[in-house]
């Protein structure tokens, strides 16, 4: 992905995680300003509970509510492991006497508490994998993942070293690898959607930006120590939490399968394997049969215009062509040289110049909604990635010559 698509597409996910960065750091220059008594007596343990309380009853929430969704039910197991760390380390701090000060005053981050906020990571990484990626999350691959923070943990407990920076390696690894899994996400949905603003691509990349931060924020708080700084973690904590609820109980569930995609097709269940098989069905093909297919497709493009309807996706072309979807992908990336995202994206885009030269007197709302755009944002942010141009501007051109 170049970084001109990056702009157009994630801008408003990079101003999520901005502010939420200036928030913090605001935050955090705040907080030595909060009475130490106040805090530990107070702020934090309202904090903690309402932490506490905000996980439990969402663990309950997806527990009785999950529809028979797999993600459901996996959110609701990550809700209630958060559910029961979170308590242990409020009962946990409550029995402190001495608050875990070290003799300077400051927060001492023990090992094991480091490997807990790992564990808090890993659970907090695991939901946008298993979404990006249906099928993945097993005991085997849960155990992989978790083993490099136990082994860490481990060499802390018994030797006398500052292991913080090996923490930070493990956590910077995880979060690399789920935006890896973002961009074959965001490949897998180009190849079967002509429409990619509802898509759970989206949220995942905001939900990275907030993780991004709470990571940060984490590993800043381990190093600096000051005790009142926890109060930034805390609410941050929170605000993830409730952000994470928000998507996953008042969602209908994962894109893909909201979109009717075969999930034995989905980028994790054989995804890659079919793809090489539907490139070798597109290079056996002979050259007749995919002239005969493409007149076929551009026939049925150009006078029932499926590209018309927002939700128009990829397995829709087994009206004309009945075959699998994978073959479907190739042939077209064979003939036009695009995946179909961009195969779509060209005709509407020729429909909206198309409207706009014949009816200039349409506003651009409706130019979009009569083009096949989902909305008049995403057909401005589509247009100018595009063309160069915004509508206005391509439109106020063509007026002028």
């Amino acid at each position: 992905m170049t970084l001109r698509y990056l702009y157009y597409e994630y801008k408003s996910e990079f101003v999520f995680g901005i502010i939420l960065a200036a928030l913090v750091a605001v935050s955090y220059a705040l907080s030595p300003l909060i009475p130490e008594d106040t805090f530990r007596l107070l702020i934090s343990p309202i904090q903690n509970c309402s932490i506490v309380i905000l996980a439990g009853v969402s663990t309950l929430c997806l527990a009785f509510h999950h529809g028979g969704l797999r993600l459901r039910k996996i959110c609701a197991w990550i809700m209630g492991l958060l559910t029961l760390i979170f308590i242990y380390g409020f009962f946990l701090r409550l029995h402190e006497d001495s608050y875990a000060m070290a003799p300077e005053g400051m927060l001492a981050f023990t090992g094991w508490e480091m490997v807990l906020g790992a564990i808090i990571a890993w659970l907090l990484l695991a939901y946008p994998t298993e979404l990006m990626r249906p099928g993945w999350l097993t005991w085997k691959n849960a155990l992989i993942r978790l083993l490099p923070v136990l082994v860490v943990g481990m060499i802390d407990f018994f030797v006398p070293w500052d292991l913080r920076w090996l923490f930070v390696v493990v956590l910077l690894v995880w979060v690399l690898l789920v935006f890896n899994h973002v961009h074959s996400y965001h490949r897998y949905c180009e190849e079967n959607f002509s429409s990619l603003e509802d898509t759970d691509e989206h949220w995942v990349v905001r939900y990275l930006s907030m993780m991004f931060v709470l990571g940060a924020s984490y590993l800043y708080l381990c190093f600096t120590e000051a005790p009142n700084r926890l109060f930034t973690q805390q609410w941050l904590m929170f605000f993830v939490l409730f952000y994470t609820n928000d998507q996953v109980i008042f969602r209908s569930g994962a894109w893909i399968e909201k979109a009717g995609v075969d999930m034995d097709e989905s980028p994790e269940m054989g995804g890659t394997m079919q793809t090489e098989q539907g490139a070798q069905q597109a290079g056996a093909a002979s050259s007749s049969e995919n002239a005969a297919y493409r007149e076929a497709l551009e026939k049925w493009m150009e006078e029932e215009k499926p590209y018309l309807n927002p939700d128009f996706k990829l397995m829709d072309l087994r009206a004309i062509l009945p075959t699998n979807r994978t073959y479907l992908s190739q042939l077209i990336n064979a003939e036009y040289g695009c995946n179909f995202y961009q195969y779509v994206t060209n005709y509407r885009i020729a429909e909206a110049k198309r409207l706009m030269r014949e009816h200039p007197e349409l506003k651009m709302q409706e130019v979009a909604e009569q083009s096949g755009f989902a909305s008049a944002a995403v057909f401005s942010r589509t247009f100018s990635r595009e063309t160069g141009f915004s509508p206005r501007e391509w439109s106020s051109s063509v007026d002028n010559s």
